[in-house]
């Protein structure tokens, strides 16, 4: 089991480049990737995302790409035509409009002008920029599934044991659940004895009565389906990926849970039944931080 909010980083350190990649995530219902990187990896986004698909399903993860390149590479100088040609006229308009004044515009002052001669962009990251990348970005997804695999862990502690609760509360009213009806049918005879107060009243019409008041609080098939939901909550929790399975058996529990204190008559039940729809929601809350 993982959970889907976790930390991890990667790094490449050789040859001049110094390259780190960190990844944070958060709980999200679907996979949401964000990538902030240099420009020169703009081309790569596609390839880094791909690369993150494969580790996470669920959840948003916000990639962080660092790079220091201390290699020697050639410098690409471009000299703007156009740019100096206009530079040069505008030296010698101003030359013919002011002879008196010394005309110190050289060729060093004219490679000065701005956008006369400036550096080439590099266009993409080499072969060597991608490798380190890659290596970088597995790395730092190795260390932070390692870090979702241990909170994970934890989450499957703590629901698991709240699961244990949930079984008590569940047996406690598989318990006193039998004992409702015959209880309503013993007050409504007694209550029937004191408003008639010694007069002969219809036992088949209280029979029925109470036969009617048992089916309409009977919350047997509740108590059993509740049962198989915990059994198959401690078996998905053996799983990986088990987020959404076990976000939708979690809802399961509810139904069953408001269905018990809905046709519930009885104080214990009803309290029994609360208690255990608060810790159905403690479990939903944690699942909601499941991959």
């Amino acid at each position: 089991m993982f959970s889907m909010t976790g930390y991890g980083k990667g790094e490449y350190k050789a040859e001049g480049i110094d390259m780190t990649v960190e990844i944070k995530t958060v709980n999200n219902r679907y996979l949401d990737i964000s990538v902030k990187s240099p420009k020169i990896f703009n081309a790569y986004e596609e390839v880094i995302r791909s690369a993150v698909r494969k580790k996470l399903t669920r959840g948003h993860a916000d990639i962080y790409i660092n790079l220091v390149d201390k290699r020697e590479k050639p410098k690409n100088l471009y000299v703007d035509m156009p740019a100096a040609k206009s530079w040069a006229e505008a030296a010698e308009t101003l030359k013919k409009q002011f002879p008196a004044l010394d005309n110190d515009f050289t060729l060093n002052a004219l490679m000065k002008c701005a956008d006369v001669v400036r550096q080439e962009e590099v266009q993409g990251a080499d072969e060597a920029l991608v490798s380190a990348l890659v290596a970088a970005l597995d790395g730092a997804l190795e260390n932070l599934n390692a870090m979702r695999l241990k909170e994970g862990k934890k989450l499957a502690e703590d629901m698991l044991s709240r699961m244990d609760t949930i079984e008590k509360f569940v047996s406690d009213i598989s318990a006193r659940a039998p004992l409702v009806a015959e209880e309503y049918r013993r007050k409504l005879e007694d209550r029937m004895k004191e408003i008639l107060s010694g007069v002969d009243f219809d036992e088949g019409r209280l029979l029925t009565e109470a036969a009617v008041f048992a089916d309409k609080s009977n919350i047997d098939e509740e108590l059993t389906r509740l049962r198989s939901h915990i059994v198959q909550f401690r078996s998905i929790c053996k799983e990986e990926r088990v987020g959404r399975k076990l976000d939708f058996l979690v809802q399961e529990f509810n139904r069953e849970a408001n269905t018990i204190c809905s046709k519930s008559n009885d104080l214990a039940v009803t309290g029994s039944g609360l208690a255990l729809k608060n810790e159905i929601e403690k479990v939903r809350e944690q699942v909601q931080n499941v991959e």
